[in-house]
């Protein structure tokens, strides 16, 4: 294995930064623009938008439906993570979106058990519980839990089902541009098509409304997600997954300044227990004694 350059190491470790920061600045912003357009319109729009973009790539791919159905099975859980997500901030606050949606850490181990069977270690099983009481903290019980709360918690259900579900396909070589197109293409039709049952307008009310559908669809769907890809390449899964722990901070912190929500005490007590639970979590991945022995990590 050819050992990557400490300033390709660098600059991957500064793309994954990017990516947690632009991913934790969606919240706030995709809240903003929600009185301009329908929750299941922006994201229809902005998927069809992402499609689009990727066409010019896959144009070049010989076998242009490849990967159809393995795109359809993603699209399912990837359309359920962003219209509950998105519906879901009506209701909720930016700051209590992101610190939920980070929670898709201790779903993981479950899905893992239903999936594959692989029980959860007590790290994992700790790391559970210290999110579920940051939760509690943060939406103030059963009493405060809200169906926007709820909706989140579901989107974070969903986003640890695609992680698990897209590792597989990834790691069985399949074509990422391909991948993401078809994906995107079905997530805005499944969206466009709740919107047409539902009635819903499929106009954009403001001018800053489709400025927010058109950053959400170039910035955090398309450059982050290749980014990611690239970083990966230099970056230990480990590094990787401790640094994508901050996207929730960075979403209460865009939320907290420059979004305008309150600071709350006992809300921020609640986040700081879900990413110790995050964090946790991701270690529980971490092989010490092969560490120990300096072996390729974290495997």
């Amino acid at each position: 294995m050819v050992k990557p350059a400490p300033r390709a190491k660098l600059w991957s470790d500064i793309g994954l930064f990017y990516c947690a920061a632009i991913w934790g600045s969606t919240f706030i912003v995709t809240k903003g623009a929600l009185d301009a357009v329908d929750p299941v319109v922006m994201v229809a729009i902005r998927f069809i938008v992402s499609a689009g973009l990727l066409l010019p790539w896959v144009l070049k791919r010989r076998d242009k439906t490849r990967h159809m159905k393995e795109g359809f099975y993603l699209s399912l859980f990837l359309a359920t993570l962003y219209l509950t997500q998105t519906t879901g901030l009506l209701y909720t606050s930016a700051s209590n979106s992101g610190f939920i949606t980070g929670l898709f850490i201790i779903f993981i181990p479950v899905f893992m058990y239903f999936f594959r069977r692989e029980k959860p270690t007590r790290l994992q099983g700790a790391s559970a519980l210290l999110a579920l009481a940051g939760m509690w903290l943060l939406t103030g019980g059963v009493s405060g839990f809200n169906i926007g709360d709820a909706l989140t918690l579901v989107a974070a259900a969903a986003y640890s089902a695609h992680l698990i579900v897209t590792d597989k396909y990834v790691k069985a070589e399949a074509d990422t541009v391909l991948l993401a197109f078809h994906q995107f293409w079905m997530v805005a039709a499944v969206s466009f098509g709740i919107a047409l049952l539902r009635g819903s307008s499929l106009a954009v009310a403001t001018v800053n409304g489709w400025g927010v559908i058109l950053f959400l669809a170039v910035f955090p769907t398309l450059t982050a997600f290749f980014i990611q890809m690239v970083a990966q390449k230099h970056s230990e899964p480990f590094k990787v997954g401790i640094i994508f722990t901050l996207e929730p901070v960075f979403a209460a912190i865009f939320a907290w300044t420059w979004g305008g929500e309150e600071f709350v005490g006992i809300k921020a007590l609640g986040g700081l227990l879900i990413v110790s639970g995050m964090i946790i979590g991701e270690l529980s991945k971490f092989n010490f004694k092969r560490a120990l022995k300096k072996e390729v990590l974290p495997v």
